[in-house]
This record gives C-alpha cells, structure tokens and sequence, in this order.
C-alpha cells in the first residue's frame, strides 16, 4: 500500500484532509455509520456493481467530491432504485454525509473516503452509468494544473467505467478549469458534448440544489457553468 501511494503521488488531486475539529454528534455518526458504507478495496469488485447495495437498484451513478454531501444525499433520495457511489476525502465532509445519513439513510448509497483514481481503477469496464465531477479543487495557480482531476489519465479512466450513453457531469465557476475541461473532453474521442446553445451550460441539472460553495461564488460574481458530456 506505502509503494502504491508513492506511485501515485503525482495523482494528488485533493488538498488536506482535515479541517475544523469534528463537532460531537458528527463525530459519533461518523464512527457508527461509516464503516458499514465504505467500499473495500481489498476485495475484487463484483462484475455487477448493483450487488454492493443493501436495496434493489437497477444502475449505479459516481459522485467524485461530494464536499458536505448535500447534492449527493439527495440525488440518492429522489432517485431509490439507482445506486449512488461518493467520494469524499475530507474528513469534515464525510462526517457531514454521516449526519444526513443519520437523520435520513440511504439504503442505495455506499462511500470511499480515498483517492478516486484507487476506485476507478477497481471498478469493471461499463459499470457506471454516470460520473459527477461538482465544484472540483481548481488549483488555480498555473504550476499546479497539473494536479486538477480533469486530464488525459482520467478521462481514459472515466472511459473505460461508463457505460455506453452514460453520462460525465461537471460543474465549475472558474473559466480556465471550465475552458481546461471543455478541451480535455474535445480531445477524447469517447466523449460528445451535450450543448446546442449557451442556455445548456449555463442552467442547473435538474432537481439541482445548489451548494454553499456554489452560493458564494455567485456573490463573488463568478458564474457557474454546468457541462455535460455524452460516452459515445
């Protein structure tokens, strides 16, 4: 595992890991709902994903950085017989999913609180029918682009997972990263973007209910932009 993080060490594409202390009713959550939801590794993973839920699905979607969990709660909520898959390496938001959870379970919702390229490297060809990319870390300073989670390595990587006619999903209001994924995408031959005028990238997904990030960037004056790309 130690030579494995070493070989990854160029894939850092998350920051630090912990914020503020945990307050004590997360933190509990945390210790009592986790362990059961988070993915083992260690394990292979089943040819069909849909076995890893405790209640019947019929596909199963990836959200990559949840942050606080608001976005992904609820999608596993209104949507009851697809499987959803987060990820969120911060503890601090991990925590936070644990307090929706605890407040509302998700019988179709799993977790993995790692490196996301770990996980898209143990799922199986075709398996997912959706990815989600929401508000990413932009690393904004140029010498550091190389760190956002938008490059050729993972496109390939979201490739080889999605099924044919899923769906990549992601939403960011800084332009450079939203222009640097717009050509990451164009350049790959598996994927079509799903835009025929302005209005397509400028409304929210359906049913989407904003997050406090979000909220702050458009008082800042940053416009968010959400993109949507097609596995052909």
């Amino acid at each position: 595992m130690a030579e494995e993080r070493r070989k990854r060490a160029t894939e850092a594409f998350f920051g630090r890991r912990r914020g503020k202390s945990l307050r004590p009713a997360q933190a509990e959550a945390a210790a009592r709902l986790l362990p059961g939801l988070m993915l083992d590794l260690g394990s292979p993973a089943p040819d069909d994903l849909t076995g890893l839920f405790g209640v019947p699905v019929d596909g199963v979607r990836l959200e990559i950085g949840f942050g606080g969990g608001e976005h992904q709660h609820l999608e596993a909520g209104r949507n009851p017989t697809t499987g959803f898959i987060g990820v969120e390496p911060f503890v601090n938001g991990m925590a936070k999913m644990a307090s929706l959870l605890d407040d509302e379970p998700r019988g179709n919702l799993r977790l993995y609180d790692d490196d996301a390229t770990r996980l898209l490297d143990w799922l199986p060809d075709a398996s997912l029918d959706g990815i989600d990319l929401f508000y990413p870390d932009p690393w904004p300073k140029k010498k550091h682009w190389k760190r956002r989670f938008v490059n050729e390595a993972n496109m390939d990587r979201f490739a080889r997972v999605l099924k044919k006619g899923g769906v990549f999903r992601f939403a960011s209001d800084i332009d450079t990263y939203v222009d640097w994924t717009l050509l990451a995408c164009r350049k790959h031959e598996a994927f079509e973007w799903r835009a025929a005028s302005a209005e397509d990238w400028r409304t929210p997904y359906g049913g989407w209910p904003g997050t406090r990030y979000e909220a702050k960037a458009i008082r800042e004056g940053r416009t968010p932009a959400y993109l949507t790309f097609l596995r052909g």
